[in-house]
């Protein structure tokens, strides 16, 4: 049997709504599961970092395929 869900409610921009709806599309999944997906991971970027601060100086450059979209 899988491991119970409980609900989460997040406010953000409606344009990020809109470019994360838009993203879960292009990879097939559900705005839901992309979200679910998206806070596990960074969770666990920001225990290994210890804090919001040092998890904010680490920013992922844009690759070249990416920046040509």
């Amino acid at each position: 049997m899988g491991e119970w869900k409980a609900p989460l409610s997040l406010r953000v921009r409606q344009a990020l709504r809109r470019e994360l709806e838009e993203f879960a599309v292009r990879d097939r999944r559900t705005l839901g599961n992309l979200g679910e997906l998206l806070v596990e991971w960074s969770f666990e970027q920001l225990k290994a970092a210890g804090s919001t601060e040092r998890l904010l100086k680490y920013k992922i450059r844009p690759s070249a395929a990416h920046s040509k979209h």
